[in-house]
């Protein structure tokens, strides 16, 4: 377990991460200033109301601190190479998707520590274990930021290496994705089972909830159809791995998964089955 938490896990998140950039161009990060309209409501969709709608289902179900913790460490979590994946299925507009997936990639270096930091010790409160915002903060540029910067160079400078190796990275990145989902359920299965009765339905809300709100945010907004299926699936679909990651940074690697890393872990199953009937409604319109 010990090799599973320190080396395999950010190992294959700074993969995952690696095969994101890889498929990145400079023009991508661009794109946000020739729409700044769609990229806005997007961003405000995953960097605010993502959060804010999460911390509403945890009380809403009344979830214990350390669950608790990890719905809202999920929901600080951008969307990931899926979200880009599901947009296309989705027929959406792709080139906005991997652009908001890059830049909330990106910020996450700064978003994603402060609030972690602030989760824990608002739901633990004397139990909460000591985070360092710093430590945390470069733990998640070596293990996020720093591979898809890598990734986006190397797309740049050798980019027929970037065409050759990005179908292997996507499906490594799956294969580790599957590999640490299983393990986070395995190593917590008492507390899920436990907790089954309010995790999954929780979870399910949740999810469906977000992508109903990114959908009708971007549609107020009078956004065009394709821009706004491809809003409702990033504000959605997240980045589960990082959700897992985080929870072995802040309880401790030597403790192993934690009970934070279950609604990261589950809900990378959940996503899929609640993304399934929007992405076949949106491929009929």
């Amino acid at each position: 377990m010990d090799i599973l938490i320190n080396v395999v896990l950010p190992l294959s998140l700074a993969i995952i991460m690696l095969s994101l950039g890889v498929g990145l161009t400079f023009a991508d990060f661009g794109r946000v200033l020739r729409t700044p309209k769609s990229f806005a409501i997007g961003a405000i969709a995953q960097v605010i109301l993502l959060p804010v709608v999460t911390y509403g289902v945890v009380r809403a179900f009344g979830l214990g601190p350390e669950i608790a913790v990890g719905f809202m460490l999920l929901s600080f979590c951008p969307g990931g190479v899926t979200s880009n994946m599901i947009a296309r299925l989705s027929r959406g507009d792709v080139a906005l998707s991997v652009s908001l997936t890059a830049v909330v990639s990106l910020l996450s270096i700064l978003t994603v520590p402060v609030l972690a930091a602030w989760s824990v010790v608002h739901f633990m409160g004397d139990a909460a274990p000591d985070v360092s915002v710093t430590g945390l903060a470069i733990s998640v540029f070596i293990i996020v930021t720093l591979p898809v910067l890598i990734g986006v160079l190397i797309r740049h400078f050798a980019t027929d290496l970037a065409v050759r190796v990005e179908p292997f990275l996507s499906r490594l990145a799956t294969l580790l994705f599957i590999i640490i989902v299983v393990a986070a359920l395995a190593a917590n299965w008492d507390i899920f089972i436990a907790n089954l009765g309010t995790l999954g339905p929780a979870l399910i809300v949740l999810n469906a909830a977000l992508l109903l709100i990114g959908l009708v945010l971007a549609r107020a907004a009078r956004l065009p159809w394709d821009q706004a299926k491809t809003i409702s699936v990033e504000t959605g679909i997240q980045n589960a791995t990082l959700g897992i990651t985080l929870a072995a940074l802040i309880a401790g690697q030597a403790d192993g998964f934690s009970a934070m890393a279950l609604p990261s872990g589950v809900y990378g199953i959940l996503m899929y089955i609640v993304a399934a009937p929007f992405v076949a409604w949106f491929r009929s319109r």
